[in-house]
């Protein structure tokens, strides 16, 4: 594998977009950042206009986008201020009457120069806040993957607690993110019992963050090398509490749900993205495993307690309609809680924490993945010869999953889409950084 190679300042060099679609938006990336640019890639374009892109003429304003010269299409502009609260974001439609040909998304509104603060705060506690600030609704997923990235760096074994804290809290996260899909899918198609139960059931998952580490979004909860609110016995019976009452609603409404003839009708062939398209783009997580394309971290990288307690088989779906995407959070909530459940009944009491020195090693260069609730998150680190990070990297699973969408609404209603959208759910600032 050729990790590292000189080029001239004027000097063109191939793409693999060419080859293989799914390095798109890498080259996309690598252009923006650093000016190299490619003798045969499809059309460049900015990714997420970056404070020290390599090209500052490019902006929002002048984004380069697809259009069609035709009397009989139009164009549809949404956002990046939407009626709902929401993160920005801005959608180009190419329309044939109420029929979507061609949909562009226009992301970088969002951005904040995440990976550039990393370099630039040295404290590690502001790093740990970083981490689970990357996306607000992922706050477990990446800052389990900025710990396990840390101690890795520095060389440092962790405990069992602190395996069982993360996967836990994981998996959690997982239920509680689902629970409020399903309830938002509701919404859209105007089920409003579902979104009002659904909606209701999530709440105690988020309270429970509370009740163990003070937030519901459990921001403070993973720390490197150590735990500030460890588990306990008695959160361990509230938790068990909270399951008995959560499955007895949640499979009620569950069973009504995707039974009604009126929600298959609006779920049901909405939205389909193909094994080959989602193999092309390099989707991940759900947005793969909606169309039979197993791609799952907790399966082929096994992670914490994924390594030994849990043996993870991943939900997969055929479909790749909004019916899969829904019926696939439905049954990871039920795979979620039985994961929970068996590491409740590993539970015991730990005893006093060991204390690490969290130093990182010279010149050492580390990967850490972890599966997210939308799927793979990557953190990568390098550091130098004094042991600073010299550079921090980040791949949220919406960075390769917006092209899911796009390719989903086509041939589809324009009125589908918030549907569709929804259905993805998928992370503005997680793709922005």
């Amino acid at each position: 594998y050729v990790n590292a190679t000189r080029i001239k300042a004027d000097e063109k060099i191939p793409s693999l977009t060419f080859r293989h679609h799914n390095f798109e938006k890498f080259e996309c990336e690598i252009a923006e950042n650093f000016g190299i640019r490619y003798i045969d890639h499809p059309w460049l374009k900015p990714l997420r206009i970056s404070h020290n892109r390599a090209d500052l003429s490019k902006t929002i304003a002048n984004y380069p986008f697809f259009k069609s010269e035709s009397e009989e299409l139009h164009e549809v502009g949404v956002g990046p201020i939407h009626a709902g609260i929401i993160e920005p974001g801005h959608f180009r439609f190419t329309c044939n009457g109420e029929e979507i040909l061609h949909l562009e998304i226009q992301l970088g509104y969002q951005h904040r120069g995440i990976e550039d603060l990393f370099l630039k705060k040295n404290k590690l506690l502001e790093r740990a806040t970083l981490a689970e600030n990357i996306a607000g609704d992922t706050t477990i997923g990446h800052a389990t993957a900025f710990v396990n990235l840390w101690e890795s760096l520095c060389h440092v074994e962790t405990t069992e607690e602190l395996h069982f804290s993360r996967t836990l809290a994981l998996e959690l996260e997982r239920i509680a993110m689902h629970t409020g899909d399903l309830a938002a899918i509701s919404a859209d198609i105007a089920y409003q019992l579902g979104n009002a139960v659904f909606g209701r059931l999530r709440t105690p998952i988020v309270n429970f963050f509370q009740e163990w580490g003070g937030n519901r979004l459990a921001k403070g909860l993973i720390r490197p090398g150590k735990i500030n609110y460890p588990f306990s016995s008695g959160l361990q019976k509230k938790l068990l509490a909270i399951f008995t009452d959560y499955e007895r609603d949640f499979y009620e409404m569950a069973e009504l749900f995707f039974n009604l003839p009126s929600v298959l009708a609006r779920l049901e062939h909405t939205g389909i993205v193909n094994y080959k398209q989602v193999l092309e783009i390099g989707a991940v997580g759900m947005s793969a495993r909606m169309s039979n394309l197993e791609r799952d971290i907790r399966k082929t990288h096994p992670f914490n307690l994924f390594k030994n307690i849990i043996t993870h088989i991943p939900v997969m779906k055929t479909q790749g309609d909004v019916f899969a995407r829904a019926h696939l959070r439905y049954e990871e909530i039920s795979q979620s809680i039985s994961y929970c459940k068996k590491l409740l009944e590993n539970f015991s009491s730990f005893g006093q924490p060991e204390a690490f020195q969290l130093v990182p090693e010279k010149e050492k260069f580390c990967i850490a993945l972890t599966e997210g609730w939308r799927g793979e998150i990557c953190h990568c680190a390098i550091t130098d010869k004094q042991g600073h990070l010299k550079i921090y990297k980040i791949k949220d699973p919406s960075f390769h999953n917006w092209k899911a969408l796009e390719l989903a609404v086509r041939n589809n209603e324009i009125s589908d889409f918030p549907l569709c959208n929804k259905s993805f759910n998928l992370s503005y600032c997680g793709h922005d950084l």
